[in-house]
């Protein structure tokens, strides 16, 4: 029985589809979407485009979820390829070009002034440490690449990449932070027929109000306040970028999550 239908309907505005076709889309901004600090970015390029991606006011860590590109700026020329991420501070551009069609998802934020160009490689193989860990156990095990981990320096931003196990729990125990900061998961790497469910319930325990968001390739989930696991279906491993967004510099942590005391231990 749902216990009050303005917080259900809240969360079901919280299910983003990010635009498939060609260009530079704004898909989370505050003010427009339900947040005040997270901001999220698509870039679609065809083979052989470029682009100019200019950071203005924002810090941004753009990661190639498809395909193949260069980038270039005064700090790093490189090529990418899938999963490979860069980050820049306000006031930064980039050149890119599209090796073949790109897609970038792109996490930002407030610039405050800390954080400098990087360049980093996707690398699954690095020993476990700051950038490549597992999380949970169980069928809540995950295994997290680092795209921005807090050991670099940056204004708000703490982004990475998460891989479930096959038809598994991510994000379990459920978990929110929604006093220091906000999220959004970015799926990627589940094209139909595969799917999973980002739930979302506002207060511990209260699973009454559960909004379940079916999640594919481009599915963009807010997480503003409240919890948010997530189950992928059988033969599906849930797949994304998370962006946090912390609210001030002094709460750019990545141990601010508070578990459901209700499901702590399960």
């Amino acid at each position: 029985m749902i216990s009050n239908p303005n917080n259900v309907e809240r969360m079901r505005g919280w299910d983003i589809t990010s635009p498939e076709s060609e260009g530079f889309h704004a898909c989370i901004e505050p003010g427009i979407q339900d947040c005040r600090s997270v901001h999220i970015y698509r870039l679609n390029m065809p083979a052989g485009k470029r682009f100019t991606l200019e950071s203005g006011e924002l810090e941004m860590n753009p990661v190639l979820i498809k395909g193949r590109a260069r980038v270039s700026c005064p700090a790093f020329r490189e090529e990418m390829e899938a999963k490979d991420s860069f980050y820049i501070p306000g006031r930064t551009a980039v050149e890119i070009e599209a090796v073949e069609d790109a897609v970038f998802y792109i996490g930002a934020a407030v610039c405050e002034g800390y954080g400098a160009p990087f360049f980093r490689k996707f690398d699954l193989s690095l020993p476990l440490g700051e950038i490549h860990q597992i999380h949970g156990h169980g069928v809540g095990q995950r295994e997290v690449f680092f795209t921005l981990n807090p050991e670099m320096p940056s204004s708000r931003l703490l982004c990475g990449l998460t891989w479930g196990g096959n038809g598994s729990w991510t994000s379990w125990p459920p978990h929110q932070h929604e006093k220091d900061l906000e999220e959004v998961y970015c799926y990627f790497d589940m094209d139909a027929p595969q799917f999973g469910l980002h739930l979302s319930y506002l207060k511990s325990g209260q699973v009454e109000d559960v909004v379940a968001h079916t999640v594919r390739s481009g599915s963009m989930i807010l997480a503003p306040v409240g919890y948010h696991p997530t189950v992928a279906s059988p033969g599906t491993r849930n797949t994304y970028l998370w962006v946090m967004a912390a609210h001030s510099h002094a709460s750019r942590r990545y141990d601010l999550a508070v578990e459901d005391p209700c499901y702590v231990g399960t």
